[in-house]
């Protein structure tokens, strides 16, 4: 039976500027990224689908990745750009982003004993790259057994024009079986819509499975049969950087433990099963904020914290 997630995005270097400092930190990450190694310390067989550019940055990045344990498959660039994040660091620890950005593979190898096909942030919307990403969850959704994520990580700053950008999540949303996204990133695309009416808008385009992240206030997800929310562990918060992505390998990793029926990956779906996995997901995120930067828990780490909803 399938398992592997592969995850299809940008790898970037953060520059972290925290409020007063005088110097910036460079970090290599970028949401995809920290999501394939989220997934790596929680023991699931991951592959990470991206690109860099043959620049100092990309060294940073290669020399990073090098250091992870996550199988990598290299496309080639076309610009041979690696992309840069400014993160500014507020103190109480929230972050806001610029980038200077390139996502720009040529081909994008998708292994053939992958189970969920995850992908979001600046892979939906920059070109030319977002299109191939769109095609490459196509393929993969064809396949028997398998299941698509898609997380909107919503970055204005790569995309300023509105429409445009909700246009780009409109595409993915008709191609993936699971969409998760934040309050936020829902507010700033849909700002005429409450969180939980766009979460049903984004549904009604194709998706099984919408996920919603509350920041402090928790999570909730919805079915077609199902709507749960639950809270948020309490934790001092050294900053929020990857407490999101530390929530989707979280989820990822229960989509992909789902057994394969027929043509589709069985996801979770009563009330019950929805109430575990979201548990699992949101302990993730708070542990990864007790943390300076994207530090997500490990397997043990996680299930001293919130245990799976898949043991025994």
């Amino acid at each position: 039976m399938r398992s592997r997630v592969t995850v299809v995005g940008e790898v970037l270097v953060d520059l972290l500027w925290r409020a007063g400092a005088a110097q910036v930190l460079p970090v290599p990450g970028g949401s995809p990224a920290n999501v394939a190694v989220g997934l790596h310390r929680l023991e699931r067989p991951v592959t990470l689908v991206t690109t860099w550019g043959d620049d100092p940055p990309g060294a940073l990045i290669g020399a990073h990745l090098d250091t992870i344990g996550v199988e990598v498959r290299r496309a080639p660039s076309v610009t041979e750009r690696s992309t840069l994040a400014i993160a500014y660091l507020g103190e109480d620890g929230s972050a806001s982003y610029e980038f200077l950005a390139a996502w720009d593979p040529r081909a994008l190898d998708v292994p053939a004993d992958t189970a969920v096909l995850h992908t979001g942030s600046l892979a939906l919307v920059v070109e030319p790259g977002a299109s191939d990403v769109l095609d490459a969850c196509r393929r993969v959704r064809e396949r028997p057994g398998t299941a698509v994520a898609v997380d909107l990580n919503v970055r204005p700053a790569v995309q300023r024009d509105r429409a445009a950008y909700r246009a780009a999540c409109d595409r993915f949303a008709e191609v993936a079986d699971v969409v998760k996204a934040s309050d936020e990133d829902l507010a700033w695309l849909y700002p005429d819509m409450t969180a939980e009416h766009a979460a049903r808008d984004l549904l009604a385009r194709g998706a099984r499975l919408v996920v919603v992240t509350l920041g402090a206030d928790g999570a909730f997800a919805l079915t077609a049969d199902a709507h749960v929310r639950v809270p948020a562990p309490s934790v001092e918060v050294k900053d929020t950087v990857g407490a999101g992505d530390a929530f989707q390998a979280a989820l990822l990793d229960a989509l992909a433990s789902g057994a394969a029926t027929g043509d589709r990956l069985v996801l979770p779906s009563s009330a019950e099963e929805l109430t575990g996995v979201l548990t699992r997901c949101v302990t993730a995120a708070a542990i990864t904020c007790t943390r300076v930067g994207s530090d997500p828990p490990t397997a043990a780490e996680l299930q001293a914290a919130a245990p799976s909803p898949h043991d025994g």
